[in-house]
């Protein structure tokens, strides 16, 4: 009990949001009585408790979260923000739909899709895509159910799911995302390096491929990845310290350069039903040979009505004569050279219906020609063909395809940009995965 103002005895709360006293009374009445304990906001003295409710409570959030608290205390009537909260512009496509497709296509889908499909096969290869694009709807699904579940301000996947299932899966879910980023910026620093020093400029490599063969050419390849990733990240890395905002700015361009990629892939198959390009692969029975192992895909040749032997019979022949002693399998076998992108008219997609899982070292044979090999003997010359690099099987490539389907925590990450955050990141992150899954099946 506490004296009143006009001498009656009344009854005091313990409770700040008390009705019973104005805030004025409430300041004077409760200012050092050592009831931090019944507070929300630790602001009257700085006690003990004060420092631990402020250990307690997350103030370590990303930036925005605060704002938007502070934002919502100014509604209610609390102590006013010192800098003035802009509010979210971003709506469903631009803040979640858009960048969850720009994180969702990345660099397996250009450089290990095609060489799943002639492992797995196109039935395997589309049981593959059909479980990681379920497996990331039921993951979008979930998440929806938390974004839906209250209000999501600032803070991204970490913020919903340590407030809706506790701080103990949000810090277990906060580090493995974490360590997922990490290692997919690896992958996709390993992956630019090896289109630009394969495919497009192969001339600007440190340590030279050309005419290395084996764990040479293996060394030489990591000792570039080396360099050019160091590089790279550093790049990166001064790009973070500069600021991400000038990133996102240009974020259009980059999404606009992946979605023509896209396309240029289904124009190409076009074209090759249309008019297939030359693209001449030789095969000895069934196995393929490396291209540097012969200049015409022949034994001999006729020149000026004389037969006289090529660079292919050399790499099998102990000299350049007719009647010289050769490989047992080059002399029962005979040389054909076939289209390497025969296109999807020519019957590729049945005869690659079914998986065809190698093992390291075992040559790429040619499906449907005839081959005579002596299977007691043993093969020489395995330099010559083209040899599987990798021991390949079912689960190894769902382990390689599924970082294609990841990224999809990209528009909830932006959650204090949105509008309405509880519906675009439900309704953009499900569309950005069903949009994705259709181009992966049908790629």
């Amino acid at each position: 009990m506490a004296p009143a103002s006009d001498g009656n005895p009344k009854e005091s709360s313990p409770f700040i949001n008390s009705s019973a006293a104005s805030d004025t009374d409430k300041s004077q009445q409760y200012d050092g009585k050592n009831m931090a304990l019944f507070e929300e906001e630790m602001d009257t003295s700085p006690m003990v408790s004060s420092l631990l409710s402020s250990l307690a409570n997350y103030s370590n959030l990303p930036t925005g979260s605060k704002e938007h608290e502070e934002a919502e205390n100014n509604e209610e009537g609390a102590r006013p923000s010192k800098k003035p909260v802009k509010a979210p512009q971003l709506g469903t496509l631009m803040g979640v739909y858009l960048p969850c497709i720009q994180n969702i296509f990345g660099v397996i889908l250009f450089l290990r899709m095609t060489w799943m499909v002639g492992i797995g096969g196109v039935l395997g290869s589309f049981v593959i895509v059909f479980m990681c694009c379920s497996t990331t709807m039921l993951t979008a699904i979930s998440m929806s159910a938390i974004a839906t579940n209250g209000v999501v301000p600032a803070g991204g996947s970490y913020y919903m799911i340590s407030r809706s299932l506790g701080p103990e899966f949000g810090g277990a879910v906060g580090i493995c995302f974490y360590l997922g980023t990490t290692f997919a910026g690896a992958m996709y620093i390993l992956g630019c390096i090896e289109i630009l020093l394969i495919y497009i400029v192969p001339q600007a490599a440190i340590f030279k491929i050309e005419g290395l063969e084996g764990q040479e050419a293996e060394a030489a390849l990591l000792n570039n990845m080396r360099v050019y990733g160091t590089i790279v990240l550093s790049f990166m890395a001064l790009v973070v310290f500069v600021g991400v905002k000038y990133v996102n700015k240009l974020a259009l361009v980059f999404l606009a350069c992946v979605i023509l990629s896209i396309v240029a892939v289904y124009g190409g198959v076009i074209k090759t039903a249309i008019d297939p390009p030359v693209f001449p692969v030789c095969l000895l029975g069934n196995r393929t040979l490396t291209s540097k192992g012969y200049d015409v895909c022949a034994k001999v040749i006729e020149i000026d009505n004389e037969t006289v032997t090529t660079k292919l019979w050399m790499s099998f022949c102990d000299s350049e004569n007719l009647n010289a002693t050769c490989d047992e399998y080059f002399t029962n076998n005979n040389v054909k050279e076939i289209q390497g992108i025969p296109g999807v008219t020519s019957g590729i997609l049945a005869e690659n219906l079914f998986g065809n899982y190698l093992e390291k070292g075992m040559f790429l044979e040619k499906r449907g020609l005839a081959s005579e090999a002596d299977p007691d003997s043993p093969a020489t010359g395995s330099n010559r063909y083209v040899l599987a690099d990798i021991t390949s099987f079912f689960t190894l490539l769902v382990g390689i395809y599924f970082p294609s389907v990841t990224g999809i925590m990209a528009g909830s990450n932006r959650s204090g940009d949105l509008r309405d955050a509880q519906k675009s990141i439900p309704i953009g992150t499900i569309a950005a995965i069903t949009t994705t899954s259709i181009v992966c099946i049908l790629h």
